[in-house]
């Protein structure tokens, strides 16, 4: 095809003929990746995934609201916190734990009557 003898109008066709199929091309393309990637998803891919909500282990002291579950980066207000010179426990929040629940009150049981 010699471009430079070619009429602008056949050019102008040509270019629209092109483009049509270019984005007919393009959308089939593309929606066979996509069919792809939900097959692969679907199949145990890393696909997103709903994480546990974890309750916080740490404490804002001086804004309770703020909290941090020990996951991901620290806080700024923790980091900012250690960089002056406090430790992680101080700001941990004491939870009871099953065994001290279980020592903290036993039960008594009544004398059977005779």
């Amino acid at each position: 095809m010699n471009l430079k003898s070619m009429p602008v109008a056949k050019l102008l066709d040509l270019k629209g003929r092109v483009e049509t199929a270019l984005r007919t091309k393009v959308a089939d393309r593309r929606r066979a990746l996509e069919s792809d990637l939900a097959r692969l998803t679907r199949f145990g891919g890393r696909g997103h995934r709903i994480m546990a909500k974890v309750p916080p282990k740490y404490r804002n002291p001086d804004d309770p609201s703020e909290t941090w579950a020990g996951r991901g980066l620290k806080p700024r207000w923790l980091a900012a916190a250690i960089k002056a010179g406090k430790k992680l426990e101080h700001f941990a929040i004491v939870a009871p734990t099953r065994a001290a629940a279980a020592t903290k009150a036993p039960k008594r049981r009544q004398a059977k009557k005779r």
